[in-house]
């Protein structure tokens, strides 16, 4: 069955790093144009902040920009999420899932959702504290 699962999170202070990891089954990456990350801060709503897509091309939001960079690595059938400079308000649970596609423009992000919506797996908990 398809399935994308989150693992990596952790503790971590303000200034530090840490990469999130996206794990595929049940399908290949390349059979889907674009997988997305997503962050939900405690109390708020998840918000679209990085993704790539089938071709490699990858986007940001600007609050994440220049700190998170995604990747993938075919191999391990896995995407990444490098988290560098972190920040208190970058806590939150972090969650992958697969869509249509999604783009940037003049400081704003997109995500465009599959045919059938998002699916969304348990995600992965980071705290920045000092």
């Amino acid at each position: 069955q398809v399935q994308l699962e989150e693992s990596g999170g952790g503790l971590v202070q303000p200034g530090g790093s840490l990469r999130l990891s996206c794990a595929a089954s049940g399908f290949t990456l390349d059979d889907y144009s674009t997988i997305g990350w997503f962050h939900q801060p405690p109390g708020k709503e998840r918000e679209g902040i990085s993704c790539i897509t089938h071709d490699g091309i990858t986007h940001y939001a600007d609050s994440v920009k220049g700190r998170f960079t995604v990747s993938r690595d075919k191999a391990k059938n896995t995407v990444y999420l490098q988290m560098n400079s972190l920040k208190p308000e970058d806590t939150g649970v972090y969650y992958c899932t697969e869509g249509q596609s999604c783009a940037s423009s003049d400081g704003v992000y997109y995500w465009i959702p599959g045919a059938t919506g998002d699916r969304w797996g348990q995600g992965t908990q980071v705290t920045v504290s000092s």
